[in-house]
């Protein structure tokens, strides 16, 4: 249950008048100048083609490939500088960072706006004549943002070219967007200002509710709402950033040693930490240890593997809807399972979580994902997915392998 609604994001967009008033009066922003504590002194540019967004990166950009970080403000202001020296710290260690919003601009930003940066950025590395052609790591992606730009990050994580996603002193405004916590796959990372951040308690609440074996980290900081964006590279939570984010998308595992284990680096500072299956290389940990011989088992159950799906509709607003759809096997195990959605017409899938689909309407099937087709007789497990049009009189079979 959400204890706290919009009051933080409201907050966050009550700082940009002030910092549009002190850039009016003609003082140069701090993070203007080149810098960073990274190998790889680090500037913001703009381009042309990518309206209303601000690139952080090398200023001379090195010989590995630069993994991507797109970034939303925190109240969704549009202004790319809102957090710069932070994101000018990500850069400085070789990431490319992309805020939404133009340099010092004004207004606010959408969650489509990362989704233009990733666009963007896989179109630059591939165009001959780009100053990035070939310079970027198009398969390692991180969306994040603060307070509502955290939002906007939660919006998009379902794109699957996002590698990792990072929510800073932000949580989800309703119940009713928890569908964006169950289509989660791959992990994720908080980054809160203590109990003292307004977002605390809309952060925990995601936190409780993220999908069974999916690897999450959760950091509190005494901080408050505001974090350290503004302090000399970002400050602590700068630092912390570039560490996840050298793991996540560099495979950094020094880096990553500060977040996975009981004696964790962050473990033993500042930070209180909690963790959910994490492994410096995302193998999952196992739960018993694997035994040396195989034990003991009573024969399979003969019979052709069978399942059963159920469908529900969780929400149902004028041009779309979320369902989720329970499959449980039969007196036999099963190996696999596919379920066939028979959509009304006017309908249909626009994502999946938890499967993966073939077709977008009519007759659209979704099969296990590699973690969840092995099912004990008995057993369930279920996936959601995203629609547009009416989701009501849709109708499901499920056949198991």
């Amino acid at each position: 249950m959400r204890t706290r609604s919009k009051i933080y994001v409201g907050l966050a967009t009550a700082m940009v008048p002030l910092a549009s008033v002190i850039m009016a009066l003609g003082a140069a922003p701090a993070n203007a100048a080149v810098g960073g504590s990274g190998p790889y002194p680090a500037d913001y540019e703009t381009s042309a083609t990518l309206a209303n967004h601000t690139i952080f990166r090398p200023q001379t950009l090195p010989t590995e490939r630069l993994p991507i970080v797109v970034w939303g403000n925190g109240g969704c202001s549009a202004n790319g500088l809102s957090q710069g020296n932070f994101l000018r710290e990500i850069a400085s260690h070789g990431f490319l960072a992309i805020a939404n919003g133009a340099p010092n601009g004004s207004g606010s930003t959408t969650s489509q706006m990362l989704t233009q940066s990733i666009d963007w950025a896989v179109a630059e590395n591939s165009r001959q004549g780009s100053k990035y052609y070939g310079k970027l790591d198009t398969t390692k992606v991180a969306v994040a943002g603060f307070s509502c730009g955290g939002l906007e990050a939660y919006a998009v994580s379902n794109d699957p070219r996002v590698t990792t996603t990072g929510i800073f002193s932000s949580g989800l405004l309703n119940d009713a967007d928890d569908y964006q916590l169950r289509r989660l796959t791959k992990p994720i990372a908080y980054f809160i200002g203590g109990s003292g951040d307004i977002a605390y308690p809309n952060a925990m609440d995601d936190w409780g509710k993220l999908p069974a074996g999916l690897p999450a980290f959760m950091g509190n900081l005494n901080v408050g709402h505001g974090g350290t964006y503004d302090q000399t590279n970002g400050g602590e939570f700068g630092r912390v950033a570039v560490l996840y984010l050298k793991w996540r998308l560099k495979g950094d595992t020094t880096a990553g040693g500060n977040f996975v284990g009981a004696n964790c680096g962050l473990c033993r500072s500042q930070w209180s930490i909690q963790q959910k299956n994490l492994t410096l290389d995302d193998t999952p940990p196992p739960t018993t240890p694997p035994p040396t011989t195989p034990p003991p088992t009573t024969p399979p159950p003969s019979g052709t593997p069978t399942c059963t799906a159920v469908y529900s509709v969780q929400d149902q607003w004028n041009s779309g809807f979320v369902a989720n759809v329970t499959v449980t096997a039969g007196t036999t195990a099963l190996t696999g399972w596919r379920v066939t959605l028979n959509l009304p017409s006017g309908a249909s899938v626009s994502s999946v979580w938890n499967g993966v689909a073939s077709g977008t309407s009519g007759a659209v099937t979704v099969a296990n994902q590699s973690y969840n087709g092995l099912l004990a007789p008995g057993q369930a497990t279920s996936f959601g997915f995203q629609g547009t049009g009416n989701g009501s009189g849709t109708t499901v079979t499920c056949t198991g392998s």
